[in-house]
């Protein structure tokens, strides 16, 4: 007589008593279970939503921003650009919009009984009245420097530089060294060049009237299309410092984005790693389970092997039991994980995004960890004689 096998479903339904009986248990073995996976679904969820965001971040602002910056020589001493250093960047080909700022030497008080020593934190830059288009920078409050306002004594502060010395509004004033100066503008941060942030800015020719400015700019701006920025870059040293390229130092904002990206991905790795040693003790839990419940049992799988099951049918329940108990805590560990990635992106102002993958190759996992977990109780429970068994118990 052949044994007769049960169906899928009753396998299943076998199994689930088996869960069903030690409720406690199973919810703590499930847990370490939930806990790797929720982790390992949040992490990738979090790492594509972070990386969504910056390369929208990236789409919205530009790739294609170069920056030249005065360096010191082989003596030490400061290099100064040309006073003409935007007029020659203009005559590269590609370029399509040069624009240039400049240090300038003037300490800012938020009025004359601030005493000069104690400093606000805040810089100041001339700057030319193209500078925000060529940034894409926005005003937030008041108005931006014009052919008209960067020839008189008034500024226009960067976000950081406006909150560190109590600007709210345009129309007060500050003190540039011993010159008031009235605030005309408040910038909105500026997210390819955060160092303007805390800046209070006037226009070139005010510079060189009130605060002996020598005109030569520190720092020169220029965008071409994107195909043509690293042909631009080779030559850019060069054109704004001939014969002294190497005292200037090209550089292109966008790149730290792009290493911030670069180091998420390093980071999400490790959390990974953190991720599968959870997971890992989580199959240790589950291995852990089922051999105790194979050794309170015995009286079950002898009566079991008494009245017809094969070895096989017993192994089967066992790791049936292992599956579900492993599926339960990937499935709990999935919507976990999905939840704390919507959460913490909507805390972020990110768009969530978990892709598909990471939840199935959760999954996934979570079953190759109920097989590998479950098969050596239930090879042990197939092995054990009925008339052992049921005397044992």
């Amino acid at each position: 007589m052949r044994p007769a096998r049960l169906a899928p479903r009753d396998v299943l339904a076998l199994g689930a008593v088996g869960l069903r009986a030690r409720r406690a248990r199973v919810v703590l073995s499930a847990l370490g279970i939930a806990i790797g996976i929720a982790t390992m679904v949040a992490v990738v969820g979090l790492s594509q939503s972070s990386k969504s965001d910056l390369m929208a971040q990236l789409d919205r602002l530009g790739t294609n921003l170069l920056t030249v910056e005065a360096g010191k020589d082989a003596q030490g001493n400061a290099v100064r650009l040309p006073r003409s250093a935007v007029a020659m960047v203009e005559r590269i080909g590609p370029v399509q919009h040069a624009t240039a700022t400049a240090n300038v030497d003037a300490r800012v008080r938020r009025s004359d009984v601030v005493p000069r020593e104690r400093a606000a934190g805040v810089t100041t830059q001339a700057a030319r009245t193209d500078l925000l288009r060529a940034l894409g920078g926005k005003v937030a409050k008041g108005t931006w420097l014009n052919p008209a306002s960067e020839h008189l004594p008034v500024t226009v502060l960067g976000a950081v530089a406006a909150e560190r010395l109590g600007i709210t509004e345009p129309g007060e004033k500050i003190m540039l060294d011993d010159e008031y100066v009235v605030v005309i503008g408040i910038l909105r941060p500026i997210e390819l060049v955060p160092n303007l942030d805390r800046v209070a800015m006037v226009g070139f020719p005010a510079a060189e009237k009130y605060f002996h400015s020598d005109g030569h700019p520190s720092t020169v701006f220029e965008r071409s299309p994107d195909g043509t920025v690293e042909d631009v870059r080779a030559v850019l040293a060069r054109t704004v410092s001939p014969g002294a390229e190497s005292h200037v130092k090209v550089s292109r904002p966008s790149d730290a984005l792009a290493a911030k990206a670069a180091t998420d991905e390093s980071l999400t790795t490790l959390m990974l790693g953190l991720g599968a040693v959870a997971l890992l003790v989580g199959g240790i839990g589950v291995a852990n389970t089922m051999i105790i419940s194979v050794l309170e049992r015995r009286q079950e799988i002898g009566l079991r092997r008494a009245i017809g099951a094969t070895r096989g049918a017993v192994r089967l329940q066992f790791l049936t039991e292992s599956l579900l108990l492993s599926a339960l805590g990937g499935a709990t560990g999935a919507a976990l994980g999905t939840a704390a990635t919507h959460a913490f992106a909507r805390a972020q102002g990110w768009t969530a995004v978990v892709p598909p993958w990471s939840i199935a190759a959760g999954i996934a996992a979570t079953l190759v960890i109920g097989v590998l977990a479950g098969l050596y109780p239930a090879v042990r429970a197939s092995r054990l004689h009925p008339t052992v068994a049921l005397a044992a118990a």
